[in-house]
């Protein structure tokens, strides 16, 4: 598989360092309400990745952390009246579900920031002590970006930019701020009577770690100081991910991630969403709206991940039509194949266009095409033929986590019924439509209505 770098802005291979497993790690949620479909675009598409990755024969070492401690978490759990841990355990139960509602795969390793306060206390303390980090006056860390000289490469900041930042020496003390703001960033933020019980003891006073340190500390802790992939919303390379890599190299060394994969923006309604506009959905809203959780999934894999996707209610009705039609093939194909039986890794037949194409920077789009493609060109086969294309099929389908749905039986078609609007479609394809329009009428007349689409036609009884 090749994958378009973030940091490179080129396209690279993704070998497994170590020659055996592919590790690589995700930011994941915040556990403070429910993850909103904008979010679930990034975790689809980083476990469509790890599939690709496993069906390719790479075995992998998935890590996504949980954000239970931050200014977000410690508000809410506050005007909700609960404990932070029992706050977050309920909201994190609600992303679980979500995500298997999804079909995403659990990661294997799955950290909360509230269980590694020891490691973000360490990974702190080695930074003050090799000069990157210092205290100030109010007891809260701050890292010092000037003393990193590779400070802004990953988000290609404007170098003039850059040194203006670094001149003014602003600091950071919210978790998160203003996208184009260049300061030194809050490591561990003093206590404050805002956060009520919600502090730890440290060498330099009671407070909190900061955001952008829980990422660089389990990463530490799972995968060391170099692995193979890092991944997150484009959002989050500035100054996050900018974050992360200047405190994980200045304290551990290392080349840190390998190779950088963010997923660009969801819209909806071609506009950003917010709650105020009534458009920020969750899978509960599309469920009470009658749309399935994989009708989801298909629309948010259509997009490229390199380009934002324009979600509407109506792309969630053109994703039910185009499960329900992979799903007669399917079926289809399964008749013909008679109950044969391939191994599952023979290869993907007329799927092999599907695959290749969610091998070139993981074209998610270009890989649904391919499975419409494929069931066409495997339309004549019979027998052990049909048996293999279907194997390749369901690989296919796994390696984009689709299930399809159970459909009712289809009617039987008769031969001289079928062998009519094959020529019918042959001579649309030779756009003669004045016989095309002629044929439509025979088998109206033989009593079947014909809808065509871009990847064929569909027969119906009239």
């Amino acid at each position: 598989m090749r994958l378009h770098d973030t940091l490179t802005r080129e396209q690279r291979e993704l070998r497994p360092i170590d020659g055996k497993s592919f590790r690589f790690y995700c930011c994941g949620p915040t556990v403070y309400g429910p993850a909103h479909i904008g979010n679930f675009r990034t975790f689809v598409l980083q476990d469509v990745l790890r599939r690709g990755l496993e069906t390719g024969g790479i075995r992998t070492l998935h890590v996504r952390n949980v954000t239970d401690v931050d200014d977000k978490t410690i508000r809410d759990s506050q005007k909700a009246g609960l404990p932070l841990r029992e706050f977050t355990a309920g909201w994190l139960e609600r992303f679980h579900a979500d995500c298997e509602a999804l079909n995403c795969l659990p990661p294997h390793i799955e950290p909360g920031a509230v269980d590694h306060i020891p490691q973000q206390i360490e990974m702190i303390r080695t930074l003050v002590e090799k000069g990157h980090a210092y205290r100030s006056d109010d007891g809260s860390v701050y890292f010092r970006i000037a003393s990193f000289a590779d400070y802004g490469k990953l988000s290609h900041l404007d170098t003039r930019e850059l040194s203006l930042g670094k001149t003014q020496a602003a600091r950071a003390n919210a978790d998160e701020y203003e996208k184009d703001s260049i300061a030194d960033f809050v490591l561990w933020k003093a206590r404050r009577p805002e956060d009520g019980e919600n502090h730890w003891g440290s060498p330099w006073g009671e407070g909190r770690p900061g955001w952008h340190l829980e990422c660089s500390a389990m990463i530490r802790e799972y995968l060391g100081e170099e692995f193979d992939l890092h991944s997150g919303g484009v959002d989050l390379v500035f100054p996050h991910h900018e974050n992360e890599i200047a405190q994980s190299r200045c304290a551990c060394g290392g080349h840190f991630a390998a190779h950088w994969f963010h997923i660009t923006h969801l819209l909806v309604d071609g506009g950003k969403m917010s709650k105020s506009l009534g458009n920020l959905y969750t899978l509960d809203d599309l469920a009470a709206r009658g749309f399935s959780p994989m009708e989801l999934r298909y629309v948010l894999i259509g997009g490229h991940y390199r380009k934002p996707l324009n979600f509407t209610l109506d792309s969630l009705s053109a994703a039910r039509e185009a499960l329900a039609k992979l799903a007669r093939g399917a079926r289809a194909l399964a008749d013909r194949a008679g109950g044969g039986h391939v191994l599952a890794d023979a290869g993907f037949g007329p799927f092999e266009a599907a695959w290749s194409a969610l091998n070139d920077d993981l074209n998610t789009p270009g890989a649904l095409g391919g499975l419409f493609t494929g069931l066409r060109e495997a339309a004549s086969l019979e027998g052990e033929e049909a048996a293999r294309a279907l194997a390749g099929f369901n690989r296919l389908l796994r390696a984009l986590g689709l299930v399809l749905p159970e459909i009712d039986a289809e009617v039987e078609v008769p031969a001289e019924v079928r062998s009519l609007a094959d020529e019918r479609w042959a001579a649309r394809q030779a756009r003669d439509w004045a016989k095309s329009d002629e044929m439509r009428e025979q088998l109206a007349g033989l009593g079947w209505a014909v809808k065509d689409s871009k990847e064929g036609y569909e027969l119906t009884p009239r």
